[in-house]
């Protein structure tokens, strides 16, 4: 099974480790499901780890460990850009998801509308409670 996991799920997995995306990032660990993610995506998470609102709320070796593990995902290069969600950031989410052939986007984003697309290409988009539900 190929999931692309949103940033905002990778994040939070790291804010609450006893939370959902908690839950759905150690099952990628455990290699219960194949992680799709990409260049820009690492890029993504590296940069916002360092957001100033995640400042005493992410420890750097958590963020650290995350993108080493990362690169044991299925990762992508280039991404061409065919898609487009309502939060222009979010884009390369679907691109990526449509690419991969992905059976799962898995998102928390209501800003950017990709929950609301329901699908994209082979890939069911839902929410992190849904997608726990799956496993």
């Amino acid at each position: 099974m190929l999931v692309v996991l949103d940033s905002n799920v990778l994040l939070s997995a790291l804010i609450s480790p006893h939370g959902t995306p908690f839950q759905i990032y150690e099952a990628w660990r455990q290699h219960s499901f194949e992680l799709v993610t990409c260049k820009e995506q690492i890029e993504e998470i590296r940069r916002a780890s360092r957001y100033p609102k995640f400042k005493g709320i992410l420890q750097p070796h958590l963020i650290g460990l995350m993108l080493n593990n990362l690169q044991r995902a299925v990762v992508y290069k280039k991404v061409p850009a065919k898609h487009t969600a309502l939060d222009p950031h979010d884009s390369y989410l679907l691109d990526l998801a449509d690419m991969a052939k992905a059976h799962y986007l898995v998102t928390g984003d209501k800003r950017a509308g990709l929950l609301e697309m329901k699908r994209v290409g082979t890939a069911r988009i839902m929410t992190a409670t849904a997608f726990a539900r799956q496993l």
